[in-house]
């Protein structure tokens, strides 16, 4: 054991240990570190102390030493509408640092990392990629729904309403008694909800573990067992990169684009695979979303929510369905491949135990998870280019009406989301218009979510399937309409995005995966002559940043493009 060796090396750290309330029994057994993001500040952290207690227990019940660690994280939903969101891609940085800190400073046999959101799941995930050590991802699970089957997105029709006087104090009391009626992740299909599932596919969660009902004791159960299975791979010397393979992200892509998951997870799981040294092309997306059925009725790009989901079988029943499509001889956290894991979880039951509870919303399997037969759509997302996007960018068609599935449209163009949601919630935007929203990619303004813009769009009875949003930021998980995210090259790295002018036509097309100005100041331009108009704009340059400070400025400083993960 690598504690073993190391601790021969220096007394010291024995007595330190003792004095942290080791036994003599303990500092000679596997000690394994336990990180959470344990912390008040929302749902999807208070809780997890709970969870990463069961993973303790687990370890001393495998003969281990477990050694609990934490560095919280933040919600993406409260740092809507200020300038909080700019720090929140950074702070997956932050985080997966943290923890190669902790896994770095002690010689630990194995870990296991416990999170539930945004931006904590691939935090971890980068940091299991990065670190030599066995380790399990433990995910926090889903919220319970609200009323009437609503999420906590009630908050951005709210929003809109509240900013044109049309609340009441009564009505907003009300959501806030509800909106989020219990700790977990939120209960849509958001980035948060994907990245657990992304963990799972990947390998790195045991089995079934992705967005179980945060409040139900299955979760606390399957926490346990993850405190198990890290000491089975530290016995056999399992480490990540064993189940981190090139195919394993291809498994994790495919089950992506079968349950429609978040746009963020073409930034996230290319960084994590970086860690590894493992490239995913942006076309890799691209050709699995051309040939894989879009299977999950999930909000937003379906009907249901997560605990929905889960009950209906939850990823492992997605991966049933799409045995054919999936690398089945991978490895996963279980020490088994892909395909044992759903040999057993056939056999345990676990893809009828929990369909009553489905029974209970009146609903069945096939409501939630689409048979192959009954897809409505291939794929969910889509990475489009041209003269705007040189490098891509990314939209998720999956939640957008079919009848904005092409459009073209005049510019309104803004160098901040402030300034397009003034415009939409003030009533200056027009049907048919393309919002274009600048320098606020990673280099930008930190790649801030734009939801709040969005569901201004889609909450907006004269605008919702009539414009577009095109974008150098990102958008959060839950993000409806014809949201166009991820422009590369960004407005601050001087990429066309910064050139367009209002009354520009932009014309997309997601069949032809195609995004291009097509005419200047109202009138269709040919391609060389719009190429010409750009270039003459490009000599202005492009608007200077604000100086920043700490995480912030190296983050700004050093980010690499979104179609490259948007890490450093």
């Amino acid at each position: 054991m690598k504690s073993q060796r190391e601790r021969a090396l220096w007394p010291q750290f024995d007595a330190l240990q003792m004095g942290s309330g080791f036994t003599s029994g303990d500092i000679v057994r596997p000690q394994i570190l336990v990180e959470d993001v344990f912390g008040d500040s929302h749902p999807g952290s208070t809780h997890l102390s709970r969870l990463t207690e069961q993973v303790k227990y687990g370890v001393y019940q495998a003969g281990g030493v477990p050694c609990m660690y934490h560095t919280t994280d933040v919600c993406d939903g409260c740092a809507q509408g200020h300038d909080g969101m700019n720090i929140v891609l950074a702070s997956r940085e932050a985080i997966c640092d943290m923890v190669e800190v902790h896994a770095s400073a002690v010689p630990w046999d194995g870990m296991v990392l416990c999170a539930s959101c945004d931006k904590s799941v691939p935090a971890h995930l980068k940091a299991i990629a990065r670190m030599d050590i066995p380790a399990v991802f433990v995910p926090g699970g889903s919220m319970r729904p609200g009323p009437f089957q609503t999420t906590s997105l009630v908050a951005g029709k709210l929003s809109l309403k509240n900013r044109r006087g049309e609340t009441t104090p009564e009505e907003l009391r009300d959501y806030q008694f509800t909106g989020c009626p219990s700790e977990g992740a939120c209960t849509f299909l958001g980035t948060a909800s994907t990245m657990q599932c992304m963990a799972e596919a990947l390998g790195m969660a045991l089995p079934g573990s992705a967005l179980a009902p945060a409040t139900m004791r299955d979760i606390l159960e399957l926490s346990r067992n993850a405190g198990y299975a890290v000491m089975a791979l530290a016995e056999r010397g399992i480490t990540p990169d064993k189940i981190l393979t090139r195919e394993a992200f291809e498994n994790a892509i495919i089950v992506h684009s079968a349950i429609g998951g978040s746009t963020n997870a073409t930034l996230h799981l290319p960084a994590i695979a970086r860690e590894l040294g493992i490239v995913l092309e942006p076309e890799l997306f691209d050709e699995i979303n051309h040939r894989i059925p879009h299977l999950g009725n999930i909000d937003p790009s379906g009907k249901h929510l997560t605990e929905s989901f889960w009950f209906a079988g939850g990823v492992p029943y997605v991966q049933k369905l799409l045995r054919d499509y999936l690398h089945l001889d991978v490895l996963t956290v279980t020490g088994k491949t892909l395909g044992e894991d759903l040999e057993d979880l056939e056999r345990s039951g676990f893809f009828t135990r929990y369909l009553g509870y489905l029974a209970n919303y009146g609903l069945t399997r096939d409501q939630v998870i689409f048979p192959v037969d009954k897809a409505p759509e291939v794929g969910s997302i889509a990475i489009l280019r041209g003269n705007i996007a040189p490098e891509g960018s990314v939209v998720k068609y999956s939640a957008c009406v079919k009848e904005m599935l092409r459009h073209r449209g005049p510019a309104r163009v803004f160098d901040s989301e402030e300034a397009a949601h003034d415009a939409v919630a003030e009533g200056r935007i027009d049907p048919g218009d393309v919002i274009v929203i600048r320098y606020e990619g990673p280099r930008g303004s930190g790649m801030p979510e734009l939801l709040m813009t969005t569901e201004a769009i889609v909450c907006d009875r004269r605008l919702n399937g009539t414009v577009a949003l095109v974008t150098d930021g990102r958008f959060s998980g839950a993000t409806r309409g014809a949201a166009i995210g991820h422009v590369s090259p960004e407005a601050a790295r001087g990429g066309p995005i910064a050139f367009i002018e209002d009354g520009d036509l932009i014309e997309y097309d997601v069949s032809k995966r195609t995004l291009d100005v097509v005419g200047i100041r109202g009138e269709e331009r040919s391609p060389e002559e719009v190429a010409a108009v750009l270039e003459q704009r490009k000599a202005r340059g492009v608007v200077p940043r604000p100086p920043r400070r700490g995480l912030f400025r190296r983050y700004t400083e050093n980010a690499t493009s979104a179609m490259e993960g948007a890490t450093y």
